[in-house]
């Protein structure tokens, strides 16, 4: 791990464009959101995705997914790489990745859910990565990328520089079948969004952002995947959860987790996702789905107080498994502006 991690080089319109699945190769499964998002990547942000042998393979072996990684990084005619989706099992892929090569073609690196695996192997070589916008969640969202997702996404591919993250006005929760094409042929139905939540709110804190998925955080400390503790001294906390819907009992008990490793001690300050609370097997209404983020906000709460008593927070920001969604930079600066009520990002 260096101490100055880089920013890659930005693609330009007309650039090649990775498409891989270091993890669930869901273009296999679900062809329509993923020919969605490539048509919206040519059309829309003009540039030319590139498929490999394992995006849309579902029995894709671990090495084989590390070797697609390996071939988009090193190719010089392609400038960014994005995930198709997430999946549950980028842990065992990480073992087979070439670190050297990696560093020695950085560039940069969309995704979240189970790619907090390789978002945290490429900040471990000094190489900030972007928490979000896989392909065929975010561009291959049903009617139109989301404005503020479109916005956010623009700014990390392509300009770069600070970018204050927006509050949404509504968000997006009950989701059609993907494999039904009237899915994609209307807007998803949307609620009234409750706003980002602030807890202790009394400091300006800047710092390297660390963090993802806090499941797959979770496996990772499991495997012994973490850097010590101490080395995230000062840095920014990023956390989110997953469309297995834990509960807030589980929540709490993660933290308690990393916690007692003496992880959340070292960020005075925490970005919290709003809480993904309805599934198909989980088909929660409106007052459950607000419960199910009432209680979350109340275990994640409890867990800052007994082992960050002092840090600030935020609640429900629009950053995960949520919708629209803002890119977080993983291992960019980022600065929470308590007083001001405000978040500002490095792209």
């Amino acid at each position: 791990m260096t101490d100055q991690p880089a920013y890659p080089p930005k693609p330009r319109p007309g650039d090649r464009i990775a498409i891989v699945s270091p993890g669930f190769a869901g273009p296999g499964a679900f062809p329509l959101p993923h020919e969605l998002g490539l048509r919206r990547l040519r059309e829309e942000y003009g540039l030319e995705p590139v498929e490999y042998p394992t995006t849309r393979k579902l029995d894709a072996t671990p090495a084989e997914r590390a070797a697609d990684l390996h071939a988009a990084f090193a190719d010089p005619t392609v400038t960014a790489v994005m995930a198709t989706l997430g999946g549950d099992d980028q842990i065992t892929v990480v073992p087979h990745l070439d670190a050297a090569l990696i560093r020695a073609n950085p560039k940069p690196f969309f995704g979240y859910s189970d790619n907090t695996n390789l978002l945290d192997f490429l900040h471990r070589q000094g190489i900030v990565g972007y928490h979000g916008a896989a392909l065929m969640t975010q561009l291959g969202r049903p009617h139109a990328v989301h404005p503020l997702t479109d916005a956010s996404l623009r700014a990390a591919l392509f300009t770069g520089g600070t970018y204050e993250l927006t509050e949404a006005a509504d968000t997006s929760t009950v989701l059609g079948r993907w494999e039904d094409p009237a899915t994609f042929a209307r807007e998803p139905a949307a609620e009234p969004a409750t706003g980002w939540h602030w807890h202790r709110p009394d400091r300006v804190v800047e710092g390297t952002s660390w963090g993802g998925n806090l499941e797959i955080l979770h496996w990772m400390a499991a495997a012994d995947r973490l850097r010590p503790a101490e080395e995230h001294a000062g840095s920014v906390l990023f956390l989110e959860t997953s469309e297995e819907l834990p509960s807030a009992t589980e929540v709490f008990r993660m933290l308690r987790n990393l916690g007692e490793r003496g992880l959340l001690r070292q960020f005075p300050a925490v970005l919290v996702g709003r809480a993904m609370a309805w599934t198909f097997e989980h088909p929660h209404d409106a007052e459950g789905r607000a419960r199910y983020r009432a209680e979350q906000r109340a275990a994640v709460l409890r867990a800052l107080e007994t082992y960050a008593p002092d840090a600030t927070a935020v609640l429900d920001v629009d950053l995960g498994h949520t919708e629209p969604q803002l890119v977080v930079p993983y291992g960019g600066r980022v600065r929470v502006d308590g007083p001001a009520r405000r978040i500002t990002v490095t792209y």
